[in-house]
């Protein structure tokens, strides 16, 4: 691969292309994208989906949105660290072609920033309960309508798969979606693949999918505008990553692992001195002891220590790409940036504790437990309408059902598309929305 097509300004259905030397400093495209997607109504739905706690009422617990934000700055700065080494490694990208280093930033901030923009509400356990509706419930009878590929889309879920659906579909006369470039669309893909075949290999690219049988054709056309390594046949398709998505994973990587843990510790679900001892092992090299020394609060101190964490590890994760740069291009590198960090040690034990004492916490599993029976009752009145209209034996309930929250001509799809479309609905919701709109299909009230 090479870095003169992986920063292509290309936007879909673009008939001239766009050169950087030409573009405009004080809007350029990459930040247009940043713009499109803070302004989207897919990003909004982000400030009431869960990070950590569903449906939480504590104002200091993260949103997927504020989490959104986070990843987006620490991703910036990512971008911006390696952008500069880039360059002074290849010149003639800015000599010939006019980029700068900034323009790494801005592409990773903006990929960063949509990078939860498909996970349904109610955190991860939103994705499985989709596709145990398809697996196990219900949703089983759609199985023979549908191809192999088209069916693990479904019963496999995937957060990034419907991102990717909300930044390119073409939708209420929206042609084409976001029109993002191709750069900023391929530093979003983390797993430029098709639902099957299923984690082909343990690079970390295979480990999950990255679009729907329904977006393949644009799929396709940005990995070939962008010069990705094709890895599969022809029938079977996946590639190698672009190689900034290693930097916004690494981005997500680093706020989901010290900014969740900050927030268990506010939540009082991770005993505060164990925590400040975990973050200043990982700091330890860093650290101030006279600025800390004087900090008199438990929460002045963790604040200290995170901010020094994640400028740690911001400076570790860049160092990691820059040396393995050739490698990325090569399409030889296949673990995260941060697997291979020498505070890999420091990283997992944070994380362990993490997951034991908040995402496997009572008040988390009850939440997500009411997050399943709400998402399967959604799909279970969305699917049985539009199949009973396709079938022309919809009763009032179900055109009401239709008319009401899907909005939409479903006539001329096929099963998959309309199936496909029903989940990223219900994945769009908020986790408040999704609850309100259950309470009033069920009559709970008017």
């Amino acid at each position: 691969m090479n870095w003169e097509q992986l920063l292509s300004l290309k936007r879909f259905g673009d008939t001239q292309k766009r050169l950087r030397i030409d573009q405009d400093d004080t809007r350029l495209g990459f930040e247009v994208d940043y713009d499109r997607i803070i302004f989207s109504s897919a990003f909004r739905s982000l400030q009431d989906k869960t990070q950590v706690i569903p449906l939480s009422k504590t104002d200091f617990v993260h949103t997927r949105l504020t989490h959104s934000l986070e990843v987006s700055v620490v991703g910036r700065s990512l971008g911006r660290k390696a952008g500069k080494k880039i360059i002074e490694k290849h010149p003639h990208l800015a000599a010939t072609h006019g980029y700068h280093f900034n323009d790494f930033g801005t592409i990773v901030a903006a990929a960063a920033l949509a990078h939860d923009i498909g996970n349904p509400p109610f955190g991860h356990s939103g994705e499985k309960a989709i596709g145990e509706y398809f697996l196990n419930g219900k949703g089983l009878r759609f199985k023979e309508q549908l191809t192999d590929k088209e069916y693990h889309d479904l019963t496999h879920f995937e957060g990034n798969a419907n991102g990717f659906k909300l930044l390119t579909e073409t939708k209420n006369g929206n042609k084409n979606g976001l029109r993002l470039s191709y750069a900023t669309l391929g530093a979003f893909m983390k797993y430029p693949k098709e639902s099957l075949p299923h984690k082909p290999t343990k690079a970390i690219n295979d480990k999950k999918f990255g679009y729907f049988q329904s977006e393949k054709e644009i799929f396709k056309d940005i990995a070939k505008e962008l010069g990705l390594i094709k890895t599969g046949i022809e029938t079977d398709i996946h590639y190698k990553r672009h190689p900034l998505s290693f930097l916004v994973e690494a981005a997500d990587d680093i706020c989901y692992t010290i900014i969740d843990f900050e927030d268990g510790i506010n939540l009082g679900l991770i005993e505060e001195e164990k925590a400040l001892e975990l973050l200043i092992k990982l700091v330890e090299n860093n650290i101030k002891p006279e600025n800390y020394s004087q900090l008199t609060t438990t929460q002045s101190r963790l604040s200290y220590l995170r901010s020094l964490a994640i400028n740690t590890l911001i400076e570790e994760a860049s160092n990691i790409f820059i040396e393995n740069e050739e490698k990325i291009l090569n399409g030889e590198f296949h673990s995260s940036l941060l697997d291979q960090s020498k505070y890999t040690a420091q990283i997992e034990d944070i994380i362990s504790i993490s997951i034991k004492n908040i995402y496997q916490s009572q008040e988390v599993t009850e939440k997500e437990i009411t997050g399943y029976q709400i998402i399967n009752t959604l799909l279970d009145k969305f699917c049985t309408s539009i199949e009973r209209e396709s079938n022309q034996t919809a009763t009032n309930y179900d055109t009401l059902i239709s008319n009401t929250y899907l909005k939409n001509s479903y006539a001329n799809q096929n099963t998959h598309h309309w199936l496909i479309d029903i989940c990223s609905y219900v994945a769009s919701l908020s986790d408040g929305n999704a609850l309100r709109i259950y309470q009033k299909i069920n009559g709970f009230y008017i």
